[in-house]
C-alpha cells in the first residue's frame, strides 16, 4: 500500500499494532510527551509530505488528554503537507452528550452543552479531512461534522462470536437493555432469526436507574443483552437479574465498548452472567484480570479493512454486512 501511514495514539497502542499487521504496515514514528506544566507535546518522526495518514486513537483512559493528543498529531501531520488525514477513533469520545435533555419537574429544557458536537468542531479544525469511528452511540452524531465520516459496526463480528460461542444460539432471544437499541438488537435477531425482547428503563439521574420493565418472553431461552457501551454497568447488571428472574436459563451480555468505571468490575463479577463479551475499542487487559467473566472481540480486522478500502477510494459500506475475520 503505497503513500500511507499510520500512526498510533497513546491511547490503545495494541489495536494501532494490530490493525498495522493486518495491513502489512510500520507504525510510523511519533513521539508525544508531557511538559512539566502537562502540556502535551507531538513531534512526527518522519515525512509525511503527500502522504495519506491515518492515525488510531480511541476515547479512553485520560479522555481530555488523549483527545488533546489527537488534535495535535492531526494538526502536525496537516502543516506538515500530508494530502489527507483520517482520525480512527474506535470509541468515540464525548458520544453520550449528543442531545439537550428535558429535566425537573415541568420537562425545562437544560443548559448542558452538546460535547459531541463540539468535539466534532475540534477535530475539523485541527485539520482532520474524514472520520473512522465504531458504533457511535448515536447516528446523529455523523451530522455534526462537514467532514465524511465512516461509522462502522461491530455487528458482523458479534454474529460470528455468538454462532461460535453459544451452543444454544438458536434457542436464544437478543434483548435491549433500553428502548434506544432497538434498531440494533432487531437487525441482529433478524440475521440470526431469533426473537428479541427489551427493557424499558426509567432514570432519576445519570448512571442510576429506578425502575426497569420486560416487554418480550424470555422464559427457558439463553438471553443475550446487546448494547453499543457500558460504564457503570448498573443498567446490564440490573437487566440480568431482571432476566434472570423471567426465566431465562442463561444471560451473555455484548457490548461493543467497555467502559467498566467505578463499580463496574464489582458487580459483574456479582452478576449472573456467563459471559460480558466486549470489543477491543478500548483496552481490556487489566480489566480483563480482575474479572474472569470479561471475554474480548477483536475488531482490529474490521478497522484495517476499512482504512484499506478508503486508501484505495473504494466504498466502505460492505463492512456494515460482512467481514472476513
Amino acid at each position: 500500500m503505497p503513500n500511507i501511514v499510520l500512526f498510533s495514539g497513546s491511547s490503545h497502542r495494541d489495536l494501532s499494532q494490530r490493525v498495522a499487521d493486518r495491513l502489512g504496515l510500520q507504525l510510523g514514528k511519533a513521539v508525544t510527551k508531557k511538559f512539566s506544566n502537562q502540556e502535551t507535546s507531538v513531534e512526527i518522526g518522519e515525512s509525511v509530505r503527500g502522504e495519506d495518514v491515518y492515525i488510531i486513537q480511541s476515547g479512553c483512559g485520560e479522555i481530555n488528554d488523549n483527545l488533546m493528543e489527537l488534535l495535535i498529531m492531526i494538526n502536525a501531520c496537516k502543516i506538515a503537507s500530508s494530502s489527507r488525514v483520517t482520525a480512527v477513533i474506535p470509541c468515540f469520545p464525548y458520544a453520550r452528550q449528543d442531545k439537550k435533555d428535558k429535566k425537573g419537574s415541568v420537562e425545562r429544557w437544560s443548559r448542558a452543552p452538546i460535547s459531541a458536537k463540539l468535539v466534532a468542531n475540534m477535530l475539523s479544525v485541527a485539520g482532520a479531512d474524514h472520520i473512522i469511528t465504531m458504533d457511535l452511540h448515536a447516528s446523529q452524531i455523523q451530522g455534526f461534522f462537514d467532514i465524511p465520516v465512516d461509522n462502522l459496526y461491530a455487528e458482523p463480528a458479534v454474529l460470528q462470536w455468538i454462532k461460535e460461542n453459544i451452543l444454544e444460539w438458536r434457542n436464544c432471544i437478543i434483548v435491549s437493555p433500553d428502548a434506544g437499541g432497538a434498531k440494533r438488537v432487531t437487525s441482529i435477531a433478524d440475521r440470526l432469526n431469533v426473537e428479541f425482547a427489551l427493557i424499558h428503563k426509567e432514570r432519576k439521574k445519570a448512571n442510576e436507574v429506578d425502575r426497569m420493565v420486560l416487554v418480550g418472553d424470555v422464559k427457558d431461552r439463553v438471553a443475550i443483552l446487546v448494547d453499543d457501551m457500558a460504564d457503570t454497568c448498573g443498567t446490564i447488571c440490573h437487566a440480568a437479574e431482571k432476566l434472570v428472574s423471567a426465566g431465562a436459563t442463561k444471560v451473555y451480555a455484548i457490548l461493543t465498548h467497555g467502559i467498566f468505571s467505578g463499580p463496574a468490575i464489582s458487580r459483574i463479577n456479582n452478576a449472573s452472567f456467563e459471559a460480558v463479551v466486549v470489543t477491543n475499542t478500548i483496552p481490556q487487559e487489566e480489566k480483563m484480570k480482575h474479572c474472569p467473566k470479561i471475554q474480548f472481540i477483536d475488531i482490529s480486522m474490521i478497522l484495517a479493512e476499512a482504512i484499506r478500502r478508503t486508501h484505495n477510494g473504494e466504498s466502505v459500506s460492505y463492512l456494515f454486512s460482512h467481514v472476513p475475520l
